[in-house]
């Protein structure tokens, strides 16, 4: 290879246009250039990262989505190799699970022994776990190290290790008993003790937890990084707030782009194909039509009353928006609480309390307020009837809204998949039947 500005240049590309590239290209901050990449085709994605220097590159393609790591890798052929070993054992493991088997075999086979060893660990963690996502490149001292030989020892170790900012302390069969960060060691007399310094007992997380319940401890603790532990408290890695952002944030994609009733990009919108976005959405609008004829049903039996009060056609559209509405604010508001871990599947009953009151005084605001127009329109009888069916319905949402997220948890399921569209179209046809129903107790029909 040549010096570092080159090494990832391919022949023919020092022209005027790509000279201008190179330089914008280097003017901008890794986010800013991680960026530009994903908004550009796969072709000019792979031209303009070969202008990078290779350092620089390496710190781009370690912050790229999945999808766009994988499509390089194809693009950079030979090239691959040498960005794959200069990437982290858990930023390797995550592109391998992108990669077809043959291309992740012919990747590892070019690692040396020690660097091929602590990747494929992390690959027998099971899937989405703390262990998969965790570095296991961690310096870490033992108990009755000195400050100063602890500062000495993230000298050494630290160009190797993902974090130094903090220390996990550990006893004999490397049992973590603490953690020093930076910050405690350098303000230390440097002839202190670390078990004099250091936080104990400190915050762990086990290496098969959910990475997402380990990334939320990483948030809601503020640390720089939590170490990560196996079943018997020994130190297995580190699991540092930028992996535990990054988890954090892929869920939150996830959770919105299921709440919206599409299945998430897991890329830069303007990568991804016509015929993605597609498939991303088709399924769950297929789902909803299917789901949607459950109302034409409900329509369709009480079609004789509707044939006698014709004035209560009016207001289906009003009634399917308001509990339809209702019911998807209630279930995004309690999926994203979920999400943070401000509600558990066992305060279930709390907040199905909580929102069914919530929806009846929303039910009433709304009644209170239509009900004016609603009499002038269609007369006192419709009007009544319209009053109690917003209060029911709103009521139902809410309820329905609450329960069904907390209760998908319980069992399992992503709360995403069961929320705002399928509950919108649930309470759809559970409203009609309410606003039939009480229309035929107070008009007599």
């Amino acid at each position: 290879m040549t010096d570092d500005r080159t090494a990832m240049t391919p022949e023919h590309t020092d022209t005027p246009a790509l000279r201008d590239l190179r330089a914008h290209l280097e003017r901008l901050d890794v986010p800013d250039v991680v960026h530009e990449l994903g908004r550009l085709g796969p072709t000019r994605r792979a031209v303009a990262f070969r202008l990078l220097r290779k350092d620089r590159a390496v710190e781009v393609f370690e912050d790229l989505d999945p999808a766009l790591q994988v499509e390089l890798v194809d693009a950079l052929a030979g090239e691959a190799a040498a960005i794959f070993d200069a990437l982290d054992p858990d930023d390797r493991a995550a592109l391998l699970d992108e990669l077809p088997a043959g291309v992740a075999r012919r990747l590892l086979s070019g690692l040396s022994a020690a660097e091929r060893a602590a990747t494929t660990a992390l690959l027998g963690h099971p899937e989405e776990s703390a262990g998969r996502r965790m570095s296991p490149e961690v310096v870490s001292v033992p108990l009755g190290t000195t400050v100063a030989d602890t500062i000495a020892r993230v000298r050494a170790a630290g160009e190797d290790a993902e974090t130094v900012y903090v220390v996990p302390v550990v006893a004999a069969g490397r049992r973590v008993v603490g953690v020093v960060s930076l910050r405690r060691l350098v303000l230390s007399d440097p002839s202190a003790l670390v078990d004099d310094v250091m936080t104990s007992p400190a915050t762990t997380v086990r290496v098969t937890d959910p990475a997402e319940r380990a990334a939320n401890v990483v948030r809601d603790g503020g640390f720089v990084g939590v170490p990560v532990v196996d079943a018997e408290d020994r130190l297995v890695g580190v699991l540092t707030v930028d992996d535990a952002m990054r988890v954090l944030e892929a869920e939150d994609d996830e959770d919105s782009a299921r709440t919206g009733g599409s299945e998430p990009l897991r890329r830069p919108y303007l990568s991804v194909s016509v015929l993605g976005l597609v498939r991303s959405r088709v399924v769950w609008l297929l789902l909803l039509i299917v789901a949607a004829t459950l109302t034409v049903g409900v329509q369709s039996f009480y079609e004789a009353e509707l044939s006698q009060v014709v004035a209560l056609a009016l207001f289906v559209p009003l009634l399917i928006g308001t509990g339809g509405n209702a019911g998807s604010q209630a279930a995004t508001t309690v999926v994203r609480a979920s999400a943070v871990g401000d509600v558990r599947p066992s305060d279930t009953l709390r907040v199905v309390g909580r929102e069914m009151l919530t929806g009846l005084l929303l039910g009433v605001t709304l009644a209170t307020v239509g009900v004016g127009p609603a009499i002038l329109v269609a007369g006192p009888q419709i009007g009544l009837v319209l009053a109690l069916t917003v209060v029911a319905v709103c009521t139902l949402a809410t309820t329905v809204g609450s329960s069904v997220p907390l209760l998908a948890k319980r069992v399992g399921i992503d709360p995403a998949i069961v929320s705002a569209p399928f509950i919108s179209t649930f309470v759809d046809t559970t409203g009609l039947v309410v606003y039939f129903t009480i229309a035929k107790a107070v008009l007599g029909i």
